[in-house]
């Protein structure tokens, strides 16, 4: 799993707050006299390449590394804790109002829109004042009985952290498979129940993906070993129900250290496939799923720079691949002839689409595309190839193929939203094109998508690009520079941030912001080139595009630097790093969550997880001209002797994917180094991970914190 932004706890997350429009502004009073923790110095010599680097809180991975600094690391993180508690104590009454008044907005009983599954019906259901949730079904009809399969409100209690993932049914519809984190680390415990007595099977499956499929005999499990100390996925086993686990089979074990492995079952459950993929290539292995002591085969070597998905039917085999064919082309080929020569063309290559995905039916096959920015659904009939898109009526907006695990059905489940339109569920026949709404996100505590407006803009970037802007403001906004803005970007692993509906967002617009998202390249908005022009030695163009985007907004009098606010988490903190230490001046505030700030110490030590897997996204610093260019950019190696704007930076102990070491060691070096007065804080969740808390409620003390910070700074006190 990349350094992505999945967590919760972004300030662009689908939560709720109420507001008023009543604000005051007035300067929040900073607690003065307050000094900040000064972190030890202890300095380390890095020599490579010839470059000799000094860095004065190396010790800062003992913690890690279980080293002997260990108690001392924890130590300064908690100190880092108390003088943010400090420094925001004058807004705690403030940060639980808006943490009750986030809750308020949430619809605490409610229920997901079923979806059926091999005769039944599979929904989730959550209750008043609970933090998880119940895992459901209903046998033939929605007036049957309920089954409750797992109840996680139970199993979570006690647990400071909880996730459950992987919910795998055996064909039989008797058994789940499931995994288990309690520590927030992605490394799952999978167990097996009994659905029909309750019983939970003493086949305990530990340090695994989380990642269970059932072979068609109902009895055979494979799964993704994990290596305890990197969290590489390096193996995929195969279990026997009433077997010892410690004699578990492996069936795949993956050589290349930069791949990332993964197990699963083809929709029409004919096949388990193996799926080992890095940045630029790709390969799959499969069987039969009712062959379960099969060996895998694969369907097609791994070719270099070629990636490529296998889509099961029943009478043949879809190929999604960018072989000669930047922006993806659907292929098929034979059961029986899988290698690349058996290949031909269903959906040519065009310079103007990226296909990103396809979903399939028995007679249909639903295709996801993207084009100038926005996904389009295609639906194509298999028996006579005709075709056409499912028309949305809007100009700007996110859609997507939901849940459709009945590969026999006519009917395409897709989700629906825009930056005013809250996030809705649709059923939609393949054959028919009738659309039905099955449900749309309810907004609590009073919204009305007509006092909104949203724009889409282009910013020009300084090579000449035409970057797009998603904003949203409360209608009424005077465009005189005075407005608060929070803007908002990721930019890496090709993963576009495309414009929804956030009930949170609220909380900023009620208030006079204006939100905005810059699409910035190093996402995959525009096409596959648009990531290729923002990762390896072009990775400047993310940083670059913001700041573009941020001028050119201060410049159309969105908002001025004295109102402008910046927010990007892991890669995306990347981003806040860089954009720090290339323009201090543009911003008034910036909110780093969980940043992957030290880009050259982590991608030297292969013993931090996700390192090998992402040489290909970054580069590796083992090689000169990588390093030299890894080293121009990296925000804790260029941090400098200047000002710098208002920061809170947030981390987790416990995190996998971005160490709390990164954040901690470039906390301590600004405190040295910068030469302002403005405000610095770190604030390290000691439980939690790279997600944030688990339960519906815990993490919105998290969001009340940084809604507080950013409106302190903003003057906005109610």
């Amino acid at each position: 799993m990349a350094r992505k932004l999945l967590f919760v706890l972004s300030l662009t997350g689908i939560i709720a707050c109420n507001t008023k429009t009543d604000q005051k502004h007035m300067p929040y009073k900073w607690p003065e006299n307050i000094h900040p923790p000064v972190a030890e110095i202890k300095p380390h010599v890095r020599t490579i390449h010839g470059d000799t680097v000094i860095d004065n809180y190396f010790w800062m991975i003992d913690y890690f590394k279980k080293g002997p600094d260990s108690n001392k690391v924890v130590e300064h993180l908690k100190a880092e804790n108390s003088y943010l508690d400090t420094m925001m104590s004058g807004t705690k009454q403030f940060q639980e109002k808006l943490f009750l008044e986030m809750k308020g907005r949430i619809k605490e009983k409610d229920e997901s829109v079923p979806v059926y599954d091999n005769g039944y019906y599979y929904y989730s259901r959550t209750d008043d004042g609970k933090q998880y949730y119940k895992y459901c079904r209903k046998k033939g009809n929605l007036s049957a009985a309920e089954e409750v399969l797992l109840d996680v409100d139970e199993l979570a209690k006690g647990h400071s952290y909880y996730q459950v993932a992987g919910f795998e049914i055996s064909e039989d519809n008797k058994l789940l498979a499931f995994g288990v984190d309690e520590v927030s680390r992605r490394e799952f415990t999978i167990y097996v129940k009994n659905l029909e007595t309750g019983e939970i099977y003493k086949d305990t499956i530990p340090k695994t993906q989380g990642d269970p499929v059932w072979a068609a005999d109902n009895k055979t499990l494979y799964y993704t070993s994990k290596n305890p100390v990197t969290l590489l996925s390096e193996k995929i086993k195969r279990h026997t129900l009433g077997t010892d686990v410690a004699a578990d089979v492996t069936v795949y074990e993956e050589k290349d250290k930069s791949n990332y492995i993964s197990v699963g079952k083809s929709k029409n459950c004919k096949y388990i496939l193996i799926h080992s993929e890095a940045t630029l290539s790709s390969e799959i292995r499969y069987i039969s799923a009712a062959e379960p002591n099969a060996d895998f085969r694969a369907f097609q070597p791994r070719m270099k720079d070629v990636l490529y998905e296998v889509i099961p039917l029943s009478d043949k085999f879809l190929v999604r691949t960018n072989k000669d064919a930047k922006n993806f082309r659907l292929m098929e080929c034979p059961l029986d002839k899988t290698s690349v020569d058996s290949w031909k063309d269903v959906i040519p290559h065009r310079e103007d689409v990226l296909l990103e995905d396809v979903s399939e039916f028995k007679d249909f096959i639903a295709v996801e595309e993207r084009k100038n920015g926005l996904m389009q659904i295609r639906l194509r009939r298999l028996a006579d190839q005709s075709e056409h898109y499912i028309d949305f009526g809007e100009a700007a907006y996110t859609a997507g193929v939901g849940a459709n695990p009945d590969y026999n059905s006519s009917i395409l489940r897709y989700s629906y939203t825009s930056l005013t339109t809250p996030w809705s569920t649709y059923d939609y026949g393949m054959a028919t094109k009738e659309k039905k709404l099955l449900k749309q996100q309810e907004v609590l505590g009073g919204f009305n998508k007509d006092d909104y407006s949203s724009e889409r803009l282009y910013a020009t970037a300084k090579d000449g690009s035409k970057v797009p802007i998603s904003l949203v403001y409360k209608k009424g906004l005077v465009k005189d520079g005075n407005a608060p803005m929070l803007l908002y970007s990721y930019g890496s692993y090709g993963s576009s941030t495309d414009p929804s509906f956030s009930s949170a967002r609220l909380a900023l617009l009620n208030r006079g912001f204006v939100f905005a998202i810059a699409h910035i390249r190093g996402g995959q908005e525009m096409g596959r080139q648009w990531y290729l022009d923002g990762k390896l030695l072009k990775k400047k163009n993310t940083f670059t595009d913001f700041i573009d985007c941020a001028e050119y907004l201060v410049k159309e009098k969105y908002t001025s630097p004295a109102h402008l606010y910046a927010n990007g988490g892991s890669a995306g903190g990347l981003l806040m790093g860089s954009i720090v230490n290339i323009a201090p001046e543009l911003w008034h505030g910036v909110i780093a969550d969980v940043p992957f700030v030290d880009v050259i110490n982590t991608m030297l030590d292969e013993s931090i997880p996700l390192t090998t897997n992402e040489f290909d996204e970054w580069g590796n610093p083992l090689e000169k001209a990588a390093y030299e260019y890894m080293k121009s950019y990296s925000p804790y190696e260029n941090v400098e002797r200047k000002k710098y704007p208002n920061l809170l930076v947030t981390t987790g102990l416990h995190d996998s994917q971005v160490q709390y070491f990164e954040p901690e060691k470039w906390v301590a070096k600004l405190r040295a180094m910068k030469t302002d007065n403005n405000i610095l804080l770190l604030h390290t969740n000691m439980e939690f991970g790279h997600g944030g808390a688990s339960g519906r409620f815990d993490y919105l003390k998290d969001v009340a914190l940084k809604y507080a910070f950013i409106f302190a700074l903003e003057g906005i006190t109610k």
